[in-house]
């Protein structure tokens, strides 16, 4: 066999943290673009976009308005992470209407305590926002 046949072994890509600031710097503003999308999407209320992302009412108000020139924490990446995998995963899920209804229903399910998800994601801060995005996944068959 020829040695142009064989391929070079692959490099593995280093894992995504959130931990470098050249990384945060780079990935906050496609970030903040998607959030802004997804909360006019799923029609949340200013309190309640600032505290899933976890920022004032205010800064939500300048993130909104293109206004805010900050790097996102490491924190603040995996809560808007969490949440576009919820936003995608449901979109894959449901027809649109419905994918983005969904996060602000009343569900009775375990997992949500008679809360919405978005009130479930509020009180249980990162842990939940993960939770309910394995909750998605796992419903539309991908664990």
């Amino acid at each position: 066999m020829s040695n142009a046949l064989v391929a070079a072994p692959r490099q593995a890509m280093p894992r995504q943290t959130f931990a470098g600031e050249a990384d945060r710097r780079r990935l906050t503003p496609p970030a903040l673009k998607a959030l802004v999308r997804l909360m006019a999407a799923w029609r949340v209320t200013k309190p309640q976009a600032a505290a899933l992302i976890g920022v004032s009412p205010s800064t939500w108000d300048r993130i909104r308005q293109d206004r805010w020139q900050q790097t996102l924490t490491q924190d603040q990446l995996m809560r808007a992470s969490a949440l576009i995998g919820i936003y995608k995963a449901l979109h894959l899920l449901f027809v649109d209407t419905l994918a983005d209804q969904w996060p602000t229903l009343r569900n009775t399910g375990p997992l949500f305590e008679n809360l919405t998800p978005v009130e479930s994601m509020i009180e249980g801060g990162i842990p939940q926002m993960i939770e309910v995005r394995a909750h998605v996944d796992a419903l539309r068959g991908g664990l």
